[in-house]
């Protein structure tokens, strides 16, 4: 049973209190209702951003506690180059993240039609690289298996992701 189903089965006890009061000793008088909002104040109050990443689905959900904020569609790992599952934790955020070829050391210049986009959101180092969020020009690789095991965004969505979370927010990767 939640909070909210608890105050409304309250505010109807008190009303229905008040009703046969008010038939067997003749009251007249409506009783004070309390305000129902009064009790999400009791409510558990764990406001912590968590990530959960679903390769099956190819989306991202973003929960405060346990309600889900946003939704983003995404491209993961490709064969050969899974997006790794488990449990992890956001280490680094980037800002116009520059990407450099690690076959010719060449860097990128950063950008919207930059391999990174717009934002880098890095929860997993391995020892061949880092897997993290990061925006894409290549929109039409969402919602397939393209990447070398990184989570591919629209930029638009990389920004809002960035925004909610912050070093430190769990990511939940599952099959």
């Amino acid at each position: 049973m939640n909070w909210k189903m608890l105050g409304w089965m309250a505010a109807a006890a008190v009303v229905l209190n008040f009703a046969v009061e008010a038939a067997v000793f003749g009251y007249g008088i409506l009783p004070e209702i309390p305000d129902l909002r009064e009790f999400d104040r009791y409510a558990p109050q764990d406001q912590t951003m968590n990530v959960l990443l679903k390769l099956d689905r190819r989306k991202v959900y973003v929960f405060q506690g346990q309600r889900l904020v946003a939704t983003f569609p995404v491209a993961v790992g490709r064969p050969g180059f899974a997006t790794p599952t488990g449990d992890f934790k956001v280490f680094e955020m980037i800002v116009d993240p520059a990407w450099q070829d690690p076959k010719t050391g060449e860097v990128e210049t950063p950008g919207i039609d930059g391999s990174l986009g717009l934002r880098w959101i890095g929860f997993l180092e391995l020892e061949h690289g880092v897997i993290g969020f990061h925006g894409t020009p290549n929109v039409a690789s969402i919602g397939q298996a393209a990447s070398h095991g990184c989570v591919r965004m629209r930029n638009e969505d990389v920004v809002k992701l960035y925004e909610l979370i912050k070093i430190g927010t769990t990511v939940r990767v599952e099959p």
